[in-house]
């Protein structure tokens, strides 16, 4: 089994029964800047502070695959309406400077089988860096 990373206790992993990887991972981050505007000169530019970072990406959760996709989906959703602040690390990596937030999420390419219950689906997250005050 190899173990890629997880977010809280979403694990990414690839093993014999389960296939649970992320891809499209984006990570961002931005500076805030004041322009103050003087009479008759050059504006003045100021550093006012950093916005938190994002990060996204998107899971393929699949029964094919070892998972069943609206358990992942619920269990994602949860968090999100819930605030969960969770640890994200990837291979040997803790992203952050202490954990992240779903602030949105999007449930892409549905599959349903012949009862209407989703078979396969890419969920895409939105995560925000969350710092302790």
């Amino acid at each position: 089994m190899a173990n890629i990373g997880c977010l809280g206790n979403v694990p990414f992993l690839v093993s014999e029964e389960v296939t649970r990887t992320l891809s499209n991972f984006q990570w961002s981050g931005s500076a805030r800047y004041g322009v103050h505007q003087r009479h008759a000169g050059n504006a003045l530019t100021e550093f006012t502070g950093l916005d938190p970072d994002q990060i996204s990406f998107e899971i393929t959760v699949s029964r094919e695959l070892g998972t069943e996709p609206m358990d992942e989906i619920w269990r994602l959703w949860r968090y999100e309406r819930n605030g969960v602040t969770l640890p994200l690390t990837i291979g040997e990596h803790a992203y952050g400077r202490y954990r992240w937030t779903i602030v949105s999420h999007t449930v892409k390419d549905p599959c349903h089988d012949r009862d209407g219950n989703i078979h396969h689906a890419v969920i895409s997250l939105k995560l925000q860096e969350y710092l302790r005050k």
